[in-house]
């Protein structure tokens, strides 16, 4: 047996002891900033204090609070994880990178979903081993949910959790060539929550610099509330809570309540004379910005990051078919998702009647569902980018369906995951109950996908046409792959 060293790297904080398997090092819990604790919970993120000796580095870390999540009849535990594990010190990245890997290599930097309320980097489906086996140092990372991230608070910044993520980019661009990385071809990619994260992370100037490509998959680059929004619910928070509506009020406050009133506060009505929920009720959290991140990069943010942005054909089905919504669905249901999501809601009926002849009601609202939450934001970071030419930017759409939930789950909301991280492999994704149901998926799906995004990485191309304002090129992905001239064109012009 070849009994090799632990490999030991030094970072600025300090030397971290990682482990090794099957030829890729591993380290854990590595912390990027301070441990946010009573105020500081409510502040940016600081540096974190230097240690002495070698930080161990080879078991997962705490992560940020929150109550766990379960959706219905399908089981999400390798997406959101397993709730919350306690501990201070969860401002952390994990790093995946070739035991033997040399350096210079491309890095991912991966922001996970979880509607701004849950998620860690501890979920099985994160795991890097794909990435860094095929020449890529990938890294995770953990950052503030719920109050402590996203409550816009008088007294504290807006948008702590996006700030996590731009120091942790700091991170990686102070140390990752220690791991072996390059820091000028750092990918910053997130799904969901972190897809929409990625996408003001794009229009921030204080990250300009810090990456040079980006991948948004299901996130919504129209999807920040107003602080007229946001106020409303830090007014509900306070009012939940017994305390004035002010970071002072809030420092004092342990973490359990912060996350029990978070839970308490779903299903504000958060319409306002002049803006609609871009998030359709499904979380109170998000981002607090008074210029949506595509007319930023519209404006010209980001112009230098290439750019991949996709959704999944039936991104709505998560929400309707784990908790019996899909097949008991009427024509009044549809009417009032439009309502919610469309100024002429009317005229977006039609549209997607028009363009799905025949289709049930469960499928006409996870239409329009999918694309008020993901489709018309995804649609407009891509225009807003491509007017850049500096730049590429490149379309997908995941259409692979999953017959989880008896055949009616399909391309849902996260079920491209897997293949991203080449983790169709994992049990706890098959059963009828289960991401990816009870079939194997086509045997090369996974492989294609993954290197896709690894050759995106490593060279601003995944392999397919970019995306221009004139045709709209996209690449359909599904057992069969196809590039589409303007897919979903009508459904897609009714959100313009």
């Amino acid at each position: 047996m070849n009994h090799h060293p632990a490999p030991i790297v030094t970072t600025t904080q300090g030397a971290v002891r990682g482990l090794r398997q099957d030829g890729t090092a591993v380290f854990l819990n590595i912390p990027y900033a301070a441990p946010p604790l009573g105020a500081a919970r409510f502040a940016p993120p600081r540096p974190h204090a230097p240690w002495d000796g070698v930080r161990d580095a080879t078991a997962p870390g705490p992560n940020a609070p929150q109550s766990e999540r379960n959706l219905g009849d399908l089981d999400m535990s390798p997406y959101f994880g397993e709730g919350w594990s306690r501990g201070e010190d969860y401002l952390t990245v994990n790093v995946w990178t070739p035991a033997d890997g040399g350096g210079g290599l491309p890095v991912m930097v991966f922001v996970h979903g979880g509607g701004f309320v849950a998620g860690s980097t501890r979920s099985a489906l994160y795991d890097g081993s794909g990435f860094a086996r095929d020449g890529v140092v990938l890294v995770t990372l953990n950052y503030r949910l719920g109050v402590a991230g996203f409550l816009d608070l008088p007294g504290a910044p807006a948008n702590r959790g996006l700030l996590d993520v731009v120091a942790a980019l700091r991170w990686v661009r102070e140390n990752i060539t220690a791991f072996g990385g390059d820091p000028d071809r750092v990918t910053l990619f997130g799904q969901s929550a972190g897809a929409t994260i990625v996408g003001g992370v794009l229009a921030a100037p204080e990250a300009a610099g810090l990456f040079r490509r980006a991948i948004v998959q299901s996130g919504n680059g129209l999807g920040a509330f107003t602080a007229e929004q946001a106020a409303r619910v830090t007014r509900a928070a306070a009012a939940a809570l017994g305390v004035e509506p002010h970071a002072d009020a809030f420092a004092d406050i342990g973490d359990e309540r912060l996350v029990e009133a978070a839970a308490r506060l779903a299903g504000i009505d958060l319409r306002t004379a002049t803006h609609r929920d871009p998030l359709l009720g499904l979380s109170p959290f998000g981002l607090v910005l008074d210029t949506q991140p595509a007319v930023s990069v519209a404006a010209g943010s980001g112009r230098g990051v290439d750019l991949l942005v996709g959704t999944n054909a039936e991104e709505g089905n998560l929400y309707l078919s784990p908790v019996g919504r899909y097949s008991t669905s009427t024509a009044a249901d549809v009417e009032a998702v439009a309502a919610r999501s469309h100024p002429d809601p009317v005229r977006l009926v039609e549209t997607y009647r028009e363009a799905r002849p025949g289709a049930a009601p469960g499928a006409l609202r996870s239409a329009v569902m999918s694309d008020a939450l993901f489709g018309a934001g995804s649609w407009a970071l891509l225009s807003a980018h491509a007017a850049h030419p500096e730049s590429a930017t490149f379309g997908y759409g995941f259409a692979w369906r999953s017959r989880a939930l008896d055949g009616t789950l399909g391309a849902a909301h996260a079920v491209e995951l897997p293949f991203v991280f080449d983790r169709v492999d994992l049990p706890r994704l098959h059963g009828p109950g289960r991401l990816l149901g009870p079939d194997a998926p086509p045997a090369e799906l996974a492989a294609r996908m993954h290197g896709s995004w690894v050759r995106f990485a490593a060279t601003g191309s995944p392999g397919w046409a970019p995306y221009d304002n004139e045709r709209r090129t996209t690449m359909r992905i599904d057992a069969e792959w196809a590039e589409a001239d303007d897919p979903r064109g009508p459904e897609r012009r009714a959100w313009t």
